[in-house]
């Protein structure tokens, strides 16, 4: 999986391939209603008991050291297929009206370019884990972690109040564990990789509120207990796509300080920065056009867009066709005596538009 990589670089691009690539074909058209088959399904014959992660971790694809991690980690792998359902919605959401909407179709070539997808990719990616891994241990699907320390108050009374915190501290250190984040690589794309995995760490850590409920007789909050909860994915999701649409090109120089090689923006004026800041999405090279089929992406033919708002760009100047389609809905509702709603079916005709192939 690593051939052509430098080996410093393995391991951050191998979890990526991980969660996007494997059984790429299952996520046509996911809904996030569907089972994800990423991991086999529950083992049939076996107690609740059993080691059966231990299957799940030898059919994922990641490196020795991660298996091992996964295999002392019961809930683990649940948690990765959890991370790809999380980081694949929210892809396709984000990029929905695109030119790229994250098609599963050349990831693979993707993956071994510094484009600003790549970089978007990654930082989803690393995210969903983040994000997967701290909501795990706060709802008791971990063994080896639990709610975060809530002031006041022992685990087993979070459990009883319902204010277990979400684990981000475990879950960041669990993480860089997981990747294998050790020392800074020499190779620029090793470090690109590696920048971008930790903004999408930190957009997680942006979204970490401090939640307070009541505890006093009927209400009174005599008793107030406060605790971290993280923002829904998808507000991470919007941060990481704000950063993709501003992230910065950048190439490698030479700190005359230390000897070192580091990253530098287009903003540099001295041998020793301004460094991109870690809050920003970087990628080394142009990204294609993506309107043509090709081995990034199957184009944008075909592809359903909105006539006021992104056929003009979606179709690449190419036009947009044009078709009347019938669609069904429920109508005229009225509530009967009691609690029954009943509706009629309605047709609507819509207008629906499709970019043209040439």
């Amino acid at each position: 999986m690593c051939t052509g990589l430098p080996r410093t670089a393995c391991p951050l691009r191998l979890f990526a391939l991980c969660i996007i690539l494997s059984h790429a074909a299952a996520y046509f058209g996911l809904t996030g209603r569907e089972p994800l088959v990423f991991l086999p399904g529950p083992f049939a014959n076996e107690p609740p008991n059993s080691k059966a992660h231990l299957k799940q971790c030898e059919q994922m694809t990641l490196t020795r050291r991660q298996k091992r991690l996964c295999r002392r980690e019961p809930g683990l792998a649940e948690t990765l297929r959890e991370s790809v359902r999380l980081s694949l919605l929210e892809c396709r959401y984000q990029f929905r009206n695109e030119r790229w909407n994250c098609s599963m179709d050349g990831r693979g070539s993707l993956l071994k370019r510094g484009f600003k997808e790549t970089a978007f990719l990654l930082a989803v990616s690393s995210a969903a884990l983040s994000h997967a891994l701290a909501k795990a241990c706060s709802s008791g699907r971990m063994e080896r972690c639990t709610c975060d320390d809530s002031p006041g108050l022992q685990h087993r009374e979070a459990w009883q109040w319902g204010v277990c915190g979400d684990n981000l501290k475990y879950s960041t250190k669990f993480l860089k564990k997981f990747l294998g984040q050790k020392r800074v690589s020499k190779d620029l794309r090793a470090q690109i990789d590696a920048h971008n995995i930790n903004v999408g760490i930190r957009a997680v850590k942006s979204g970490l509120k401090t939640t307070c409920k009541c505890h006093g007789v009927s209400g009174s909050c005599a008793v107030r207990t406060c605790w971290k909860q993280l923002s829904p994915f998808q507000d991470t999701g919007h941060l990481l796509k704000y950063r993709y649409d501003m992230a910065v090109r950048v190439h490698s120089v030479t700190n005359s300080a230390t000897g070192e090689t580091e990253l530098a923006s287009p903003r540099r004026h001295s041998n020793t920065g301004p460094r991109p800041r870690p809050t920003e999405l970087v990628f080394l090279e142009e990204s294609p056009s993506f309107c043509r089929p090709s081995r990034y992406s199957p184009g944008t033919a075909g592809r359903q867009c909105s006539k006021d708002t992104s056929c003009s760009s979606l179709c690449c100047g190419r036009g947009y066709n044009t078709a009347l389609h019938l669609t069904t809905l429920s109508c005229h509702c009225q509530v009967r005596w009691c609690c029954h709603v009943e509706c009629q079916t309605c047709l609507r005709e819509e207008e629906v538009y499709t970019c043209k192939k040439h």
